[in-house]
Parts: C-alpha cells; sequence; structure tokens
C-alpha cells in the first residue's frame, strides 16, 4: 500500500489557540510533526495486517508521550495536563491503538506507581516505563466483570515471604508484550489492591486476542495469574481500594476525552478537503446543500467538545476536575467522534471504506473507545448519579 501523504490542517472556528501558552503550542506540533512523520505514512497497513508497530515506540518516548506530567526527577517531562492532552489528541489523531499504549502507559501504569506507589517502586519503574525501555499494561477488566469492577475474583494470598496471586484479566493493552502489568486483585478481607507484576514471574502469562476488527494496530491480550508469586515489596502501599483504580480510570478517562477529539478533527478535515476535490454535477460536492449541512454540524460540535475539553484541562492542571466531569467528556467527545466518522465516510461514498484515507479506521477504533474506561451508558449513569445524589448501579 503506497504511504499516504498526511495534509492534515486542523479546525480551530473559535480561535482558541489563543487559549494556549507558547510551550502548549509547541508541544502540539512537535506530537503532530511525529505524527505526520512516523505515524501517518505506516498505519493503515499496520491495521490491515493487524500488527502494533513496535517502532514507534521509541518516538512515543522521545516526544515525552509516556508520563508527560511525571515529574523529571522519575524520568517524566514534568508537563501540565493541557500538554498531556494536547500529546493525546495529536496521536489519536493518528492512530486510537497508538493513543491507547500512550494512555495505558501514561495514567495506568506510571500514574498508579507515581500515586500510590513507595519511593523504591518508583526509581526502579518509572524512568525506564517514560524512556520506553519498559512497557506496561493494566490489570482491571476480567471476563465476568467489565462495568463493575468491584465484582473481580482476582485475588492474593499472604504466604508470609510474598503473595500468590490468582485470576485472570481480559482486554488488556499492551499485553502481549509488556514488561510489567499494574494488577488490581482482592486479599482474603476482600479489599482491593495493586501489585506490580513482572514478566517473567512463574505462572504468568499473557495470550494475545485476535480477530479484532477495531483497535487493530494496537496488541490486546489477556493477563493469566495460574500461582504466580509476587514479592510484598511490589504491593502498592499507599492506596486500596476500589477507589484506587478508578482514579487512575479518571487520568485515562481524561486523556480520552482529548484523544477522541483528534480523531474526530481527522476525519472532519479529510471529510472536508474531500468535498472541495471531488466533483459530481459539475461542481464540487462541498456546494451542494447536504454536504455543508453535514460539514456545518461536524464544526459546531468539534468547536463544543474542543470548549469542553479545554476547560477540563484547566480544572484538571488546578486539581478541581471531578470524576462526573471527566465522565462527560469523555462520553460525550468519544460519541461525537463516532457521529462525525460515520457521516465523514457518507461524504467520501465509496472511497470512505479503503485505507486511502483514514476515516474507516478511525471509525473501527472509536467503537472500542466508545466501551473501554467506562462504556456510553455507565459514563451517562455517572453524571446522573452526579446531579441528582441516587445511584442506579445498586
Amino acid at each position: 500500500m503506497a504511504a499516504r501523504q498526511d495534509l492534515y490542517q486542523h479546525p480551530d472556528y473559535y480561535l482558541m489557540d489563543e487559549m494556549l501558552s507558547d510551550e502548549h503550542k509547541l508541544i502540539r506540533e512537535a506530537t503532530r510533526e511525529w505524527v505526520k512523520r512516523d505515524v501517518s505514512p505506516i498505519i493503515e497497513e499496520y491495521a490491515q495486517r493487524a500488527e502494533f508497530p513496535k517502532q514507534l515506540v521509541k518516538g512515543l518516548a522521545e516526544v515525552g508521550a509516556f508520563g508527560p506530567y511525571i515529574p523529571t526527577e522519575y524520568g517524566g517531562a514534568g508537563l501540565d495536563q493541557i500538554s498531556y492532552g494536547l500529546m493525546m489528541m495529536e496521536i489519536e489523531r493518528g492512530d486510537s491503538g497508538v493513543r491507547s499504549t500512550c494512555s495505558v502507559q501514561s495514567s495506568l501504569v506510571m500514574y498508579p506507581i507515581y500515586a500510590y506507589g513507595s519511593e523504591e517502586q518508583r526509581r526502579k519503574y518509572l524512568p525506564k516505563l517514560a524512556s520506553g525501555e519498559m512497557l506496561g499494561s493494566f490489570g482491571l477488566t476480567e471476563p465476568n466483570f467489565g462495568s463493575n469492577p468491584g465484582g473481580m475474583v482476582t485475588n492474593i494470598k499472604d504466604m508470609g515471604d510474598h503473595y500468590l496471586l490468582n485470576g485472570a484479566k481480559m482486554w488488556i493493552s499492551n499485553a502481549p508484550f509488556c514488561d510489567i502489568a499494574v494488577v488490581w486483585a482482592k486479599n482474603e478481607a476482600g479489599r482491593i489492591h495493586g501489585v506490580i507484576v513482572e514478566r517473567g514471574m512463574e505462572g504468568f502469562t499473557t495470550p494475545e486476542t485476535h480477530n479484532k476488527w477495531s483497535l487493530r494496530a494496537s496488541a490486546t491480550g489477556e493477563l493469566v495469574f495460574d500461582n504466580v508469586k509476587v514479592p510484598k515489596e511490589n504491593l502498592l502501599p499507599n492506596k486500596s481500594g476500589l477507589g484506587a483504580p478508578l482514579g487512575c480510570l479518571d487520568s485515562a478517562r481524561y486523556g480520552i476525552a482529548w484523544g477522541a477529539l483528534g480523531a474526530a478533527m481527522d476525519c472532519y478535515d479529510t471529510a472536508l478537503r474531500y468535498s472541495k476535490e471531488r466533483v459530481q454535477f459539475d461542481r464540487p460536492i462541498g456546494g451542494f446543500q447536504l454536504q455543508q449541512k453535514k460539514l456545518a454540524e461536524m464544526i459546531t460540535e468539534i468547536t463544543k467538545a474542543q470548549l469542553l475539553t479545554l476547560r477540563l484541562g484547566q480544572l484538571k492542571n488546578e486539581g478541581r476536575a471531578t470524576t462526573g466531569q471527566i465522565s462527560m467528556a469523555k462520553r460525550n467527545n468519544v460519541n461525537m467522534a463516532l457521529e462525525i466518522a460515520r457521516e465523514a465516510r457518507q461524504m467520501l461514498g465509496g472511497m470512505g471504506i479503503t485505507g486511502d484515507y483514514p476515516i474507516m479506521r478511525h471509525m473501527m477504533n472509536l467503537e472500542s473507545v466508545v466501551t473501554y474506561e467506562g462504556t456510553h451508558d455507565i459514563h451517562l449513569l455517572i453524571t446522573g448519579m452526579d446531579v441528582t445524589g441516587l445511584s442506579a448501579f445498586k
């Protein structure tokens, strides 16, 4: 397949760039240039082959996409939350699967080690995770427990000098090649704890999930634990209970809100350019009312999502972003991106289903993004509980 030329220009209808700092814009441009150079030319081929382009890991580390908000003393870039969001937006504009690798590494592996781990754990793992020397995965979802993670059956038993870990996790990004996994398990009292499981521990296997129509350029698998001996020092000491993994999910969902926006912007930009070039009935299709309606609605929804997401980033920087606010942005932006992908695909007609354009790949990827890190419906109920004070979960 011929390499696709990346002509992307990001839409900014409400002049949002004026609200970003010069540093924000520099970080965004550096990430965008890397995506244009290293991701766009190869990603269609890897998606068609259902293979993760492992050579991108080094580049992701070099642009600072692994734990960008982790302090520099632990190997992170020490950036703010808006910088993290802008990076995820640009990377998902390239591909949702590549952004998933960053989200897992940053928000689900590095964040819990930084926030809940011991100083020894931080110094041992974070610099290697930031440099891409080590890749991580996050084990929460189980075959029988997705939206209800508190029902997990994966468990640890205190054996005196170590813990014995048993159970299985499913739908895990990066699992097939992860070097470590942050795994959530119940102790004998039913309390949820995080443990760091390392590749090579006896009884720890990571079978790959095949036959995916979505996130095809991302590696997905299981984490299986059969009497795995986990050293006592691998327990995350500073937080336990369901709130610990849910805190990681807040960080990941925040990144997804930005990421999905990037996918939507790429679909819109592709459809807009196509509408000016594709001639039917002796004129560009962009001159017809129905096509203008689609484009006008797309840019309206993108602009609303840009404002929502930037404000969320400001709140996150101030430590004031709530779980409910993050849920609203994740749900809104992914749903918006899916609808834009579908409309953009129609505008391209038959060409829209081919790998000559990114739209069908984005659409298929977003079908996973709308489900993972809290489903579309669960986020609706999180907002519902937030505004009423009444839980629909119990």
